[in-house]
Order: C-alpha cells, then structure tokens, then sequence
C-alpha cells in the first residue's frame, strides 16, 4: 500500500516531468500549471498543493538540472583514468550537451531563480554545486589557483560556441570546424599554457 508521502513524492515527480516536456517541446511559456496537470493526469488542483506559482516550477526543473550536470562533472573529474585535459573537455561537452538538446532548459539553467524562496535557494545552492564542480575540474588542468581566471573564460566561450550551435551559425562549410572541435582547440590552448608556465 502506497503512503500519502510516496503519493505525494510521485505526483511532484510526475508533475516535474510533465513540465520538463513542455518546457522541451514550447519553452517557458507553455509551462502552465493547468498545462503541467493534465500532461501528468492529475487533478487541475494537484500542481498548486506543490508549487506556489510557475517560477517556481521552473526554477524547481532548472536546480535539478544543475544538480545532474554536477553530478556528471564530478564523475568525469573524479575517475582516475581521465585525464584532467579530458575531463575538462567532457565537462565542457556535457554543458553544451544540454545546450543543443534542450536549449529552453538550458537558458532556464542560467537565468535568475525565480519564485518562492524555497525554490530560489534550492536553485541557488545547486547552483553553486555546480560551479565548484566545474570550479574544481578546471582546477586540476590549471591549478586552483588560476581556476578562477580560466572557469569564465571556459563557460563564456562553451555559451557562445553552443549559442552559435543552437542558432545554425557554426555551419562546417563556413567554419570547416565543429563543437567538439572548438572545444578541444579551447582545451589544448589552455593545457599548452599550462605545460608552458
């Protein structure tokens, strides 16, 4: 017999994965909580017993994306038989994964939280979850001591590069170059630098 507690922690899951759908397939604005309720087949009151508003909704979807994202930098920075040049170059690939996938969910990722603040500080921790994980990554390339310096200069460019993707603007036949491979020159650049200083 299922408890009002696992009844409770299913319907939210369901409910998250109904508006990660919409968010998918017509961006933010059509994630309505009555669109998110019939999408999981649940009452039209259901959502509103576990979100206040739809920021918060959204905000809930993107610190859960966070938290993947960081789990998926961690295990790429913590096996030992990637090396730091490649697990920064997969950390990288991950991000723009996602990017290029699911460019609403994306966006959201990088937006302001939004909502009830119970929603804002779990995106914000995850947040910055994901930051130290990244943090760390580029750490082990460069040194903790200049990660602070290479990280924004990483994640400018990872957006811009999977910006231009998203957007039909990096065509191989005008650039003769792809995602991957402009990470990788990114990623090289900043290890030979690192071999050189």
């Amino acid at each position: 017999m299922v408890s009002r507690v696992e009844s409770a922690a299913a319907t939210r899951r369901a409910l998250l994965a109904a508006a990660a759908g919409l968010l998918d397939s017509g961006g933010p604005d059509a994630v309505t909580l009555r669109a998110v309720g019939a999408r999981a087949g649940v009452s039209r009151g259901a959502p509103y017993g576990h979100f206040p508003d739809k920021d918060s909704l959204l905000t809930t979807i993107a610190a859960e994306a966070l938290e993947r994202l960081a789990d998926q930098v961690r295990a790429v920075r913590t096996d030992p038989q990637v090396s730091p040049a490649d697990a920064l170059h997969r950390g990288l690939a991950e991000l723009m994964t996602i990017g290029r996938r699911q460019p609403h969910l994306y966006r959201l990722m990088f937006a302001s939280p939004a909502g009830d603040p119970v929603a804002v500080g779990a995106a914000s921790t995850a947040a910055e979850r994901a930051q130290d994980e990244f943090l760390a990554i580029v750490g082990d390339l460069v040194g903790a001591q200049d990660a602070g310096r290479f990280a924004p200069l990483l994640l400018a460019t990872a957006h811009g590069i999977t910006d231009m993707a998203v957007n039909g603007h990096l065509s191989a036949d005008r650039w003769h170059s792809t995602a991957e491979e402009l990470v990788s020159t990114l990623v090289s650049l900043i290890d030979g630098r690192n071999h050189r200083g």
